[in-house]
Formats: C-alpha cells, structure tokens, sequence
C-alpha cells in the first residue's frame, strides 16, 4: 500500500486558509431558508471537500423535495432532482488523502439537454455516468426558492451527513459557470482554486468558514463573505470544527485504508483525527496518509483512553501487510512508546520516560534529516531530554540512542507514525493533531507559520502538512 506525500506542491497563488470538518455522528449541517425566491433555473455551486470515509452518503447541499448533491454511499457523485438522478457517475470517489473540486452547474432553459446540467470534478467535465438524465427544459428547482436548503445534510429527510472537510463553498444564483471561474491548472498539472471575482445573485453566499459562532450572522460558522449576509445557521458543530486543513494546505490524518495483520477494529472519526479501539484485545494500528523520507516533524496526540495506547514511529513497507510496526515480531521497523513509558524495540523493553495517562498531550518529534526521534508528555520531553538539544539534533537522549539503533528510520524511506492498541491490556481512544486538532487547544502555538499545538514545536520542526512538506520534506 502507497502512503503518498498528497499533495506536496506549494501555492503561490490563491489561498484557502480554513475549512469546516463534518464529523457524521454528530449531524452537523447548516440551513437557510430564502425571504424570497431567485433563479430557480440557472444557478452553480462550487466546493471542495475531502472525503474521509467510504461506504457513507455526504450530502454537499440539498433543498426540500428531494433534490441534493452528494457523495453517495457507493462511492459516485450524484445529482438528484425531479424525483429522479440526474447524474451518477461511474467513476468512484475513494481517495481519503484527496481535496476533490466539484462545481454544478445548472441552466434548464437549455433547448440542449445536455447543456442544462453539468458536472465538474478538478476542472473536468464528467461524461461517464451510470445514470444520465438530464431535467426537463425550464424545469423549477427549490434551490433558490423560500424553503429550507441545507449544507451537509439531505433536508428532506435528515440524515446522511457527510465526514470529511468542507471549504471554499460557492453558491450562485444565476448563472451557470464552468469551473475555470474558481479554479485553474498550475505549472505541475495540478488544479487548484483561484479566487471568485463574480457576482452571486439573490440567494448566493460564499462560505469562507473563518468564523466559529453558532449564530447566523457575520460572526458564525455559517458567515456568508460574498456581501449579501445570506448566513447560514450551524448545528452541532463547534469552534474545533473550523480547521486549517485546505486545499492550499492538506494536513496528514489518520488512513482508513490502512490496514495490518491484526482485528483492524478501529473506528476513525472527526475527520480521521480520532481512532478509537473498542476492544481489550490486539485491536490493530492506525497510520497517517503522509509519510516522510526527510525534514523534522512535529505531532501531538490527546489521549482519551490510554489502557492500550501505543504510538510508533516507523517504516511502512513490503513488509508491512505481515508484521506489526511496533517491533513485537523481531522485524526493526519500529519504535513504540509503551504506555507504561518503556520502548518497545524490535522484542526489547527499555525504560524511557513516564507512564501516560487519560487527559495528557503526548509529543512526537521526528528528526528525518539526522535520524532521531524523542517523546514527550505534556510539555516534558520524556529521558531528560531539553527542547535545545532536540533543536540542535543532540543525540544523547533521544529514543535511538537509548535503544543504540537507528535502521529503523535510515533503511526505509517511508517513515510515519502509527497509534494503535495491539496488546491485550484494555482499549485506547486517541485524537491526532498534525496541526488541525479536533479538540480545544489553551495556547495556540504555531510551528512558525502553520498548525495549532498545545505545546510550541521545536524551532526548525514543523506540521505535517503539504505546505511544510513541499518547503522541507
């Protein structure tokens, strides 16, 4: 299995600076309902969203009557309006590491069928659908009209909310734009979004998610910046929801399509920043979608339930399908902190720091340019190690040099850090923060420029992200 550096191009244009994570579970959504009626027939919505969980309907907008936009649960984009799908494509959405550009655009006064609505992913037209059927011409939507429209839920129904990020959301009443409005090919081929300088209409909004109220109002997660105040009004999400992680930004979470040898148990949530194990039993482990061969790296997890918890920072490899990458088989690939604050190496425990307990804040920071890795917990760098040593890549208490082995970081080229609970001692709830925390953060430290942390970063060390890898991975 890949776990690609997503991503790793830096932008110098346009930039997404927040976006919104949707954790399903809890039925996040926002709404609107219209004073008065715009453009039922030509209108055009534009988002990105990365999409953390497969198998699940992510509902990107929707109106009464049945008609949304959304993910479907069997991987296909779907559009579905006058009782029936407009579009379902064959193409299948799978990627949790990937920001997908989608824009839809509708005009059913169209004499052409084909022309009345059309569907864009990353700047290409789709084509290739399983179903096609086009609206009839002049056909009203109730987008746009005085009932209720929703983002991140069917309204129609309630439910099928989506889990993954949500950013840059257009909504235009009006016109039926083509996607080179809000996005265009960079120099390495890559699409990425440029900034609207159009008009929205009646009913258009622009969500930008840089605010964290609950009202509707300027100062709410459902602000509209487009200068019409068409604010949207939030439910069941939080300030936490409100993240870095962007398009311009793609931020390292938790793979659901990683797997090993063990239960694989695990349930991912909060926008793959939180895995729980449910089992006193060799639950498995998690991996990150970002893998480094280079540069120093800095990540905090918040531990919920410690009993089993095991973070590691290794190699995924050939190997990785049959072993475990906490070196309980006599394979190297890994180093694991054990809860009890011992090293677990290769079939070795050695003592290293303190025990960890529910409620602390553990450190990671992996030095890839001098091949070193240290620990700690809530501040305190774990076997007397200082934060100057770490910065200047000292070596004397480093977790390397007090198990006297570094292979496991300078033979592969694929290092990342793991989570798991693969003993038998009881079960383990984590949330990872590579810079976007799905919980509240009392400081707000920066690794200079990017990320929230609870605890400042070694100077030079930096957030697992596209930005920071594209500069130093």
């Amino acid at each position: 299995m890949v776990f690609p550096i997503a991503g790793g191009n830096e932008s110098k244009g346009y930039e997404i600076s927040n976006s919104l994570r949707f954790n399903d579970a809890d039925s996040p959504h926002l709404t609107r309902t219209p004073s008065s009626s715009g453009n039922r027939r030509t209108w055009t919505m534009s988002c990105w969203f990365k999409k953390c969980e497969d198998g699940l309907n992510h509902t990107l907008f929707s109106t009464t009557g049945t008609q949304d936009i959304r993910f479907a649960s069997n991987e296909r984009l779907l559009v579905y309006g006058e009782s029936k799908s407009i579009f379902n494509t064959n193409r299948l959405f799978r990627d949790p590491s990937a920001w997908y550009h989608i824009v839809v655009a509708c005009d059913t006064t169209q004499s052409t069928a084909s022309n009345r609505v059309k569907l864009y992913v990353n700047g290409t037209q789709e084509t290739d659908f399983e179903t096609n059927s086009q609206p009839s011409q002049n056909y009203d939507w109730n987008f746009n009209h005085t009932v209720e429209q929703g983002i991140g839920e069917r309204v129609s129904t309630g439910g099928l909310n989506p889990h993954g990020y949500l950013a840059d959301f257009h909504w235009i009443d009006g016109q039926q734009l083509d996607p080179t409005y809000f996005g265009e090919t960079n120099d390495n081929g890559v699409w990425v979004p440029i900034k609207y300088t159009g008009t929205y209409g009646t009913n258009g909004f622009f969500m930008e998610f840089q605010q964290t109220g609950t009202s509707a109002n300027s100062s709410g997660i459902g602000a509209d910046t487009s200068g019409n105040d068409n604010h949207l009004t939030p439910a069941n999400l939080a300030a936490t929801d409100i993240t870095e992680d962007t398009p311009t930004n793609n931020f390292a979470t938790f793979n659901p399509l990683y797997v090993d040898r063990f239960a694989n148990t695990k349930t991912l949530s909060e926008g793959n920043c939180e895995v729980d194990y449910p089992n006193s039993g060799n639950d498995g482990t998690a991996a990150l979608t970002q893998a480094v061969d280079n540069g120093k790296w800095y990540i905090e997890m918040k531990v919920i339930d410690s009993a089993g918890f095991y973070p590691a920072v290794g190699s995924i490899n050939e190997n990785a399908s049959q072993t475990v990458p906490y070196g309980r088989l006599s394979t190297g690939l890994a180093i694991a902190y054990d809860t009890n604050g011992t090293l677990k190496y290769e079939n070795s425990n050695t003592s290293y720091g303190n025990s960890v307990s529910n409620g602390d804040i553990f450190q990671i920071a992996l030095d890839m340019d001098n091949h070193l890795v240290w620990f700690g917990i809530n501040g305190t760098w774990q076997n007397s190690a200082t934060q100057t040593e770490i910065e200047n890549s000292t070596a004397t208490n480093d977790a390397t040099t007090k198990v006297g082995e570094q292979t496991f970081l300078t033979d592969y080229d694929d290092i990342t850090i793991f989570v798991g609970d693969v003993n038998s001692n009881g079960t383990a709830n984590v949330q990872l923060n590579t810079g976007n925390p799905p919980f509240s953060i009392s400081s707000g430290n920066t690794d200079g420029k990017y990320g929230n942390f609870e605890y400042a970063p070694p100077s030079g060390y930096y957030a697992l992200c596209t930005k920071r890898l594209a500069e130093f991975g």
